[in-house]
């Protein structure tokens, strides 16, 4: 459990909110700078319930936020498809949330407004505000491999959510069963197979589809970048990551209700 070095009363402002990053395994929170996009404290992290039913994360969520003596409105990234605030799918949590209303769960036990989105969303948000999507026009997808392929879809700055890229039919496969990073280490991959028969791939049908101007790469697999990124040849320019494993948590920050991402624009 990751604990902030002292205990300070955070509250919100224009320069200064709060996000929340939900996984599989871990459920980790810190106030955000908004001018930079660094963390304004530790960050503090808490292991997921199991099972990951909607009562039990809720009552982590609420702990997060006290143990930083919060007070203004909260983004919340979730492993899921979420519609209006309302859970469409789950992905390494409990099935008991689809179908759940999480704006308005947080909401009523915090007393404060919460706003929630995809987490591969958030990461996305938070690259376009202040890592390798910054400024950038046009049609710009992030892709993040880990466990699966998550993915955010940008258009002049502004967030279509919900992509779920990683679930494109590919040759007759979910693309992330082939192309996620675990597929590597499942099949005993080496970097150069994965890169340029998986991933290659993979990517050769996300820019004829999409025609991207520009793709940006996260996830654990960003971690060892000089591995694979070099051996990709597609017809648009690739991105590393840069927010590392605050993405989620700066994004959620982000998207908070009154945050800078909440009308929607990203690019300054």
């Amino acid at each position: 459990m990751e604990r902030p070095t002292a205990t300070v009363r955070h509250v919100a402002s224009e320069r200064i909110g709060f996000g929340i990053d939900i996984g599989g395994t871990g459920m980790k929170a810190a106030p955000v700078d908004l001018t930079t996009g660094e963390l304004a404290a530790d960050r503090y992290r808490i292991d997921t319930p199991r099972p990951a039913e909607p009562a039990a994360m809720a009552e982590i969520v609420v702990e997060l936020v006290r143990h930083f003596d919060w007070t203004g409105p909260v983004g919340v990234a979730l492993p899921t498809i979420v519609r209006n605030g309302v859970v469409r799918s789950a992905a390494n949590i409990s099935d008991t949330w689809i179908g759940v209303d999480a704006d308005a769960l947080f909401t009523g036990l915090l007393g404060q407004e919460v706003a929630v989105l995809n987490d591969a969303d958030a990461a996305g948000v938070a690259e376009m505000r202040y890592g390798a999507g910054r400024g950038r026009d046009g049609v710009v997808i992030v892709l993040t491999f880990g466990t699966g392929i998550g993915s955010g879809f940008f258009v002049d700055g502004r967030l279509a959510a919900n992509s779920e890229l990683g679930h494109l039919e590919i040759d007759g496969f979910d693309a992330e069963v082939r192309a996620a990073a675990s597929a590597r280490q499942r099949e005993n991959l080496s970097w150069d197979d994965w890169a340029t028969e998986r991933v290659q791939r993979y990517l050769d049908v996300v820019v004829a589809l999409f025609s991207p101007a520009l793709v940006i790469v996260g996830g654990g697999a960003s971690k060892k970048p000089d591995r694979w990124v070099p051996l990709l040849d597609v017809d648009t320019e690739i991105a590393v990551a840069s927010m590392a494993n605050n993405a989620g948590i700066v994004g959620a920050a982000l998207m908070a209700p009154g945050g800078p991402g909440a009308s929607g624009a990203l690019v300054d």
